[in-house]
């Protein structure tokens, strides 16, 4: 009896080592920590190659890095039909789940606006700034949530033109305007509900002549403030680029590149990712200049926010402090042609040198997009 008593024992002690060893639940827990950290992301593949790429370096980095975390990419593919990282984690947080894999996540403006008004700041971690020394070097701020969704790249729509068509660009609205009526037919912008670029100009005329405050406004009460701002477009309507003896709206952001490509037009608003990446690749000319008008065409900054349901919220910091890196963010420019938060030195920097990201400006209207878009193809895109 003695004997099976102490065999038992004995089994008992090695099962219990051996479930220790991994395996099972949380393999990460233990005496050395947490060291496994989760990063959500979802887009295009691009932002796939991206994020492999700062994950293998930050995996391996001991000056960023020097607690060993190993962080792991969970990405979700756009366009997917699935659901995406602000289903997912809403669900979970609707569903009372604590504990969960969701350790850091990547949100836009939308994606923000959305967390925010639904669940609200309880579902996440205020960043800790004293974690986060390379946020000194950064400036801009996301419009809600500053608190917990750290910028770590920005976007925006920017003027593209020929540098050799057009050696001095016009600066202001009003200057544009007056450069519109004096080179009839060399300026286009793509039909606002098939491109963002497109669809920043249309906007951005009607609402700048509007309160500010309405840009980040779902009230239905700004449509009786559209007037105006419509009234304008019917204005540079005639000046715009035509073709068959018709004024011609592009379709598409890459229509509107097209036509500047093979010298169709000298200028038209675009994203700054689109004009950079096809500088870069050589499908528009080494004369094509970007800038940012006065006031400025809509943007965006992408940003990191961690969880309240994560696991790792350490490690997240370190992951975030490591994006707002010199060598981070200068991978995300040649990458994905990203504007960089800091100052990066390299030659691919030149291409966004007097984008200043503070000064990009962001709008959030809701629901209210589509009300806009049908009164333009009502209004604008039916005038002879």
């Amino acid at each position: 009896m003695k004997k099976t008593i102490s065999f038992l024992v004995v089994l008992m002690l090695m099962l219990g080592t051996l479930s220790g060893c991994g395996g099972g639940g949380n393999d990460d827990a233990g005496s050395a920590g947490n060291k496994k950290l989760n990063v959500w992301v979802a887009g295009s593949d691009n932002m796939r190659i991206l994020y492999e790429k700062w994950v293998e370096d930050f995996n391996s980095n001991t000056e960023y890095n020097p607690d060993g975390y190993q962080a792991v990419l969970q990405f979700l593919p756009a366009g997917a039909g699935g659901q995406l990282v602000e289903d997912k984690l809403i669900a979970a947080w609707k569903a009372g789940q604590k504990e969960t894999d969701f350790d850091l996540v990547e949100m836009g403006d939308d994606q923000i606006s959305r967390v925010m008004g639904e669940v609200g700041p309880d579902l996440l971690v205020p960043y800790d700034p004293a974690k986060i020394p390379n946020l000194a070097n950064v400036s801009v701020r996301p419009p809600i949530g500053a608190d917990y969704f750290m910028p770590y790249r920005g976007t925006t729509v920017v003027m593209a033109y020929n540098s050799e068509k057009v050696p001095n660009p016009p600066k202001t609205v009003e200057e544009l305007t007056a450069w519109i009526k004096e080179n009839p037919g060399r300026f286009a912008y793509n039909t606002p509900g098939t491109g963002g670029a497109g669809d920043s100009f249309a906007r951005t005329s009607v609402y700048n002549l509007m309160p500010e405050e309405a840009l980040m406004s779902d009230d239905a009460k700004w449509k009786d403030q559209w007037d105006a701002g419509f009234k304008y477009l019917a204005e540079i309507h005639p000046y715009l680029y035509q073709s068959g003896g018709r004024v011609v709206y592009p379709n598409k952001n890459q229509g509107s590149l097209d036509l500047l490509a093979n010298g169709q037009i000298d200028m038209c608003p675009i994203w700054a990712d689109m004009a950079i990446s096809q500088i870069q690749q050589g499908t528009l000319p080494a004369t094509t200049k970007i800038y940012q008008i006065e006031p400025s065409l809509t943007g965006a900054v992408n940003t990191l926010a961690i969880p309240s349901i994560g696991k790792n919220p350490e490690g997240a910091h370190a992951f975030m402090n490591y994006v707002l890196s010199p060598e981070a963010q200068l991978l995300q420019l040649k990458e994905i042609a990203a504007i960089p938060l800091i100052k990066v030195d390299d030659s691919s920097a030149a291409l966004v040198t007097g984008l200043d990201v503070t000064k990009f400006r962001t709008q959030s209207i809701g629901e209210l997009y589509v009300e806009f878009n049908k009164r333009w193809d009502e209004e604008i895109a039916t005038l002879s």
